[in-house]
């Protein structure tokens, strides 16, 4: 394997991950907002006053916004493992574990929230966080 690919290994998929933890919370504002034409729920979104519109919502789409607001929360942590990760030399095969752990969580967090399954989302939550909490201290792994 020649340095351009081994380095492509080692930091392509921790910069995947990243991106897509940043892209979750417009995943999820974008449930929250979505509603069809034909159907509007509650008269559709508001883009005038959106934040008072998604204030009033209730069910799944106030739930799509928490976890929306929770992504956000969850991502400074994450980011600070992953560039504290990689310039600490942790060794490639747990850099990406703990980045697609964290990704996998992330995206089943939403999923239990979307569905109200409370207990399940609180320890998809704690996992997804201890995968920070890894990436942080991971580089003791060298």
């Amino acid at each position: 394997m020649s340095n351009v690919s081994a380095n492509l290994w080692v930091f392509g998929l921790p910069h995947v991950c990243v991106l897509i933890v940043g892209l979750l919370p417009m995943v999820c504002a974008g449930l929250a907002k979505f509603h069809r034409r034909d159907k509007p729920v509650g008269g559709g979104f508001d883009n005038e006053n959106p934040r008072n519109w998604l204030a009033q919502q209730t069910g799944w789409r106030a739930r799509a916004n928490a976890a929306q607001a929770n992504s956000f929360e969850a991502m400074p942590l994450f980011f600070v493992g992953v560039v504290l990760a990689l310039g600490g030399g942790t060794p490639a095969l747990w850099l990406n574990l703990l980045c697609v752990a964290f990704v996998g969580c992330r995206v089943a967090f939403i999923a239990c929230y979307l569905s109200n399954r409370a207990d399940l989302r609180s320890v998809v939550w704690t996992l997804g966080f201890l995968c920070s909490v890894a990436l942080i201290f991971s580089p003791l792994l060298r």
